[in-house]
């Protein structure tokens, strides 16, 4: 896979966390794969590997559990400088800006998942468009 040549991925899944593995998977094999990244891929493999499983939990954990055929959208694109990552979910939605950072004295994993996100990645922003509600997560790759 060479980082110049701009693809994307696009996976909808069921909000069923036993799909966790698979969105995982395939940020690993995208980070390890681009071939003009000039830093460290495996790092980059294990960072993606690790936000696109955090992204999708909280996506599933917050979705309309109560509907049966919700989903959960996670698309990236691949660039010549950047990745960028958005996750669509169909839940209540949340202010990204008032999640607290979590507390590492006490045991509570609360804002674990955003916390990882926001350090490992360059940009995190979270919309609502009506329908649907956004987490665009970018990456530069130079």
């Amino acid at each position: 896979m060479n980082s110049t040549a701009n693809f994307q991925v696009d996976v909808v899944i069921p909000t069923q966390t036993k799909y966790l593995h698979l969105i995982g998977s395939i940020g690993e094999h995208i980070g390890k794969d681009l071939e003009d990244f000039s830093g460290d891929r495996d790092a980059l493999a294990y960072h993606l590997n690790l936000v696109l499983t955090e992204a999708t939990t909280n996506a599933i954990k917050h979705a309309n559990s109560e509907d049966p055929k919700d989903t959960v959208r996670i698309n990236i694109d691949i660039q010549e400088q950047e990745l960028i990552i958005k996750v669509y979910d169909h839940g209540q939605g949340f202010n990204l800006e008032t999640v607290p950072n979590p507390d590492f004295d006490q045991l509570k994993e609360n804002g674990m998942g955003l916390f990882f996100i926001k350090t490992l990645m360059d940009s995190v922003t979270y919309t609502n468009s009506g329908d649907c509600n956004i987490l665009e997560i970018r990456k530069l790759l130079i």
